[in-house]
């Protein structure tokens, strides 16, 4: 099941966006308050914008100004407002998305065509083990997504993995989806309580919220310790609130696929320029088919590299590959560029970390510093010695380490809304 826009060749899915971003230009133009005063404010008319190439003439638009100006993006009668989801506030305050009937069923096919392009069918059985509530739209997406396609899907939530096991040996579904870390410790609650994981005819995992993957596409280390315990495929999938559409990797598992016909994919740099073929950039995306809250050049603030060679599966889009890091998450230390995500894959080279917290901050001089905060049963300078080693010998840094109890490791984790464990705290204001 991939969309023949998807197989087209470059220079036809580039006129397939033309046309769609024009009808984009002009509904913005009639609908949407915001972008009527951006256009207004820089002398734009629809007729300006015919390309791609075009979009350079508009100025993009940020989170900031999305969290400033949210309701001023709406581009519908709130009568027309069927349901209403909030990104997680990972990066500030919360900015509240309104979809429209339409802008469901648009969800609906984003997920049912990213679950086809990582080989699910309507034959499997899907475990969604992601909350549904809390204004949570990826369950959501996921869910519609999953009956779109005419999979099955059972609804678990997040965490208790004695419920998650009862409902993989009652159910036999054959495709989780699940935060990657997640699935060591189904592994260590299978081995246990003498449950057969291996026989259990799980097959493969969506996998979200963590990167399982180098930017070369080799595994990391999360994804090599997986796969040592439990030889099931692993795709990466990457998405956010605001674009309600998701990049899923395919057979070849080599970056999330672009629906061409779902956004539009720009990657920037500081000064608001494309960037060259396997560099790294800001993404920046302009949705197609939103009814609500279109957006136009939005820069997301997570950097990536795009790739644009055609892919083995057939499919000719753009791949997007491992979140590098959040912009605005980027530590400058001791002349070293950093983001999170590298240290996180660190750290899981130890197995004797049980769960960690990393603190950005300024010191006295007003330069950033790192800390690890660590719950681990292991306690020793022996453990804090290996870890800040490898740490300078793979990232030319070593960050201050600090044990904690897991009590206090799962406090700070937790975010005020409990959709997504928070791995980094920064307190840099």
């Amino acid at each position: 099941m991939i969309p023949e826009i998807e197989k087209a060749d470059q220079q036809t899915i580039k006129a397939f966006q033309e046309e769609k971003l024009r009808q984009l230009i002009s509904y913005l133009q009639e609908k949407s308050p915001y972008y009527r005063r951006l256009f207004k404010s820089h002398k734009i008319v629809a007729e300006d914008i015919q390309t791609l190439e075009d979009l350079v003439k508009i100025a993009p638009t940020t989170k900031e100004e999305l969290q400033k100006y949210n309701a001023d993006f709406l581009c519908v009668s709130k009568t027309d407002i069927v349901d209403y989801v909030t990104t997680s506030g990972t990066l500030g305050d919360p900015v509240t998305v309104a979809l429209t009937d339409a802008d469901l069923e648009r969800l609906a096919y984003n997920e049912s065509i990213s679950f086809a392009c990582a080989g699910i069918t309507k034959e499997d059985v899907l475990q969604l083990t992601t909350t549904m509530d809390r204004r949570f739209i990826a369950g959501l997406a996921y869910f519609l997504g999953a009956r779109k396609l005419g999979a099955g899907i059972i609804r678990v939530g997040a965490g208790i993995p004695e419920l998650q096991w009862d409902t993989i040996l009652k159910f036999k579904p054959s495709y989780l989806i699940v935060v990657p870390s997640f699935l060591l410790k189904l592994v260590s609650y299978a081995e246990e309580h003498g449950i057969d994981y291996k026989k259990s005819g799980i097959k493969g995992a969506v996998c979200i919220g963590e990167s399982l993957r180098n930017q070369d596409f080799s595994l990391n280390i999360l994804g090599n310790k997986i796969k040592e315990k439990w030889d099931i495929d692993l795709f990466s999938t990457y998405a956010s609130t605001e674009m309600s559409t998701a990049f899923t990797e395919c057979s070849e598992m080599q970056g999330g696929h672009q629906h061409p016909e779902l956004i539009i994919v720009e990657v920037l740099d500081d000064n608001n320029q494309a960037v060259p073929d396997g560099t790294e950039g800001e993404l920046t995306i302009t949705t197609l088919g939103v009814e609500a809250m279109p957006l136009l050049r939005f820069k997301t603030g997570d950097i990536v590299v795009a790739h644009n060679e055609p892919c083995a599966c057939g499919r000719n889009t753009v791949r997007i590959g491992p979140l590098v890091g959040r912009k605005k998450q980027m530590v400058k230390y001791k002349g070293t560029t950093l983001y999170p995500p590298a240290m996180d894959n660190l750290l899981n080279d130890f197995t004797e970390v049980e769960s960690h917290v990393i603190e950005i901050y300024h010191n006295d001089i007003g330069t950033d510093e790192i800390g690890i905060k660590i719950a681990s049963n292991n306690q020793s300078d022996e453990l804090q010695n290996e870890i800040r080693d490898h740490f300078r010998s793979k990232l030319r840094v070593a960050p201050k380490i600090e044990y904690c109890s897991t009590s206090e490791i799962q406090k700070l984790r937790s975010s005020m809304l409990g959709r997504k464990p928070v791995t980094v705290i920064d307190r840099r204001g």
